[in-house]
């Protein structure tokens, strides 16, 4: 049975393996290969899509600045860090959700069961083509870059949703974030909250280079068949 981490060592980045975490000794090898293989994919993206990132950046000048969002996020061992993202919604976007929420009891409980919204009254016209299409999320190739999440992993999440992963959230720990992960290829936010978490633990408990590389072939066609994004 796997250690649970206490939950506010995720704000805190207190968190540590221990001897009953899986692959805490056994993956470094591994771990240094994936590392190494994030860095040099994550450059060649990059260079090749550097064309899309000035048009995107070109037609977000036409709803304002910021055209970047910082979002913090939970990280390998919980250390917080800022996850990357082209802006896709209106700037006073809290205020926006806060009312909506307020006077819409059915979005209120979507919310509060997958902290998403199919219909997001703060998404933009344009920042709805970005999400539909994941390349809202092109920017966290620089978090690869930094050493802050990895290209397959667990979808990143914020502090709120914590509590979701309970007894489980140190799985979500021992790797970092992934852009892409099994989450992703598996009907995203059409699946249940329960459902990605243990995703999640299935992916860290098995993970492999192999399993790694057929995460990344299987997004292309999730991403293009746009399954449970919005």
């Amino acid at each position: 049975m796997m250690s649970n981490p206490n939950p506010q060592s995720v704000v805190a980045g207190a968190y540590r393996p221990t001897a009953n975490d899986a692959s805490a000794s056994g993956r470094e090898t591994q771990d240094r290969l994936k590392r190494g293989f994030d860095v040099s994919l994550a450059t060649g993206i990059i260079i090749a899509f550097l064309p899309l990132f000035l048009i995107i950046l070109v037609a977000l000048l036409f709803q304002g600045r910021p055209f970047f969002i910082q979002h913090p996020r939970v990280g390998h061992r919980g250390r917080m860090f800022p996850c990357l993202k082209f802006r896709t919604m209106v700037v006073d976007a809290d205020a926006k959700l806060k009312e909506h929420l307020a006077s819409n009891a059915e979005a209120r409980a979507e919310w509060e069961a997958t902290r998403k919204l199919k219909l997001d009254p703060r998404v933009t016209a344009f920042g709805h083509v970005l999400r539909k299409s994941s390349l809202d999320e092109l920017p966290q190739l620089i978090n690869v870059l930094r050493g802050e999440m990895s290209l397959v992993g667990p979808r990143p999440i914020v502090s709120a949703e914590v509590r979701h992963y309970g007894s489980s959230m140190g799985y979500y720990e021992q790797v970092r974030p992934g852009m892409t992960g099994a989450w992703q290829i598996s009907g995203r936010n059409d699946t249940s909250y329960a459902q990605r978490v243990a995703l999640d633990c299935e992916y860290v408990a098995t993970r492999s280079f192999r399993r790694d590389l057929t995460i990344l072939v299987q997004t292309f066609p999730a991403v293009l068949a746009a399954r449970g994004s919005y």
